[in-house]
């Protein structure tokens, strides 16, 4: 296990900022190879890339002689081949519920209000729907989280339920997707658990400049100050949210809005 592993990823896609924060959170070096969703009808779609993946989704982490798909079998593998730190408790019932958090992300948010889905519906339709998938979502994490969390999601340790949480509440913000009756402050109920700073880096906004080789106009390090690690921070689209502004720039691709 020598060869540096290699992340194809999307940085507006919330799935490829998990494993992003895994990575981070564990010490992990890596490679990243932009996989652009949007351009040139989607750069998932390409032989070379289906070739890769078959199911033309990002992420896809090529680690150790194998390429595996699916954000949270990554983190499984990670879990089991570098398990220092934890992201899944030793506790067999502590596991189960991080497990369960997570696969209520993973399979009953996120895939039901991501852009393949949101096609299918209308543009009209489009943030109804998934306003109406992101509120039933986070009304059972509320629910959940009143009997587990501690410091985080589940009791006081970081685990992979936090590391799907936070790009989560992200998406849900960035494109207003909790905007209506309590919308907004059931999003920020969601979000009072601190992640280490070390995952700051696979921030959607300075993964933009990799995606983008570097022409972005971006915030500087300096704007990560203050409770930088908060998930008040993490959770929105950029840091400069918590300073009061939403707006991310980029001279190839314009005002950034959703993630994906």
């Amino acid at each position: 296990m020598t060869d540096k592993p290699v992340l194809y990823s999307y940085f507006r896609s919330s799935c490829s900022w998990r494993v992003r924060i895994a990575l981070a959170l564990k010490g992990i070096d890596y490679e990243t190879v932009p996989i652009n969703l949007v351009k040139d009808g989607g750069q998932q779609f390409s032989e070379d890339f289906q070739t890769l993946n078959p199911m033309k989704q990002v992420p896809a982490l090529k680690i150790d002689g194998i390429v595996i798909g699916q954000s949270l079998a990554i983190m499984e593998y990670l879990e089991e081949t570098r398990p220092t730190p934890r992201l899944l408790p030793q506790d067999p019932q502590k596991k189960a519920i991080v497990r369960m958090i997570s696969d209520l992300i993973a399979s009953g948010i996120q895939p039901l209000q991501n852009l393949s889905v949101l096609k299918q519906v209308g543009q009209e339709k489009q943030l109804p729907w998934a306003q109406k998938v992101i509120t039933s979502g986070f009304n059972a994490l509320e629910q959940i989280l009143q009997s587990t969390a501690g410091k985080y999601c589940v009791g006081d340790e970081v685990t992979m339920a936090d590391v799907c949480l936070a790009p989560q509440v992200a998406n849900a913000e960035s494109g207003c997707r909790t905007t209506g009756p309590g919308g907004t402050r059931r999003t920020l109920r969601l979000q009072p658990f601190a992640l280490p700073t070390a995952s700051l880096a696979s921030d959607p906004q300075r993964q933009r400049k990799i995606a983008c080789q570097g022409r972005c106009v971006t915030s500087s390090s300096s704007d990560y100050l203050g409770d930088s690690s908060s998930l008040a921070t993490l959770g929105r689209a950029s840091p400069r949210t918590w300073q009061g502004s939403r707006l991310r720039w980029c001279v190839c691709g314009g005002k950034q809005s959703d993630l994906l």
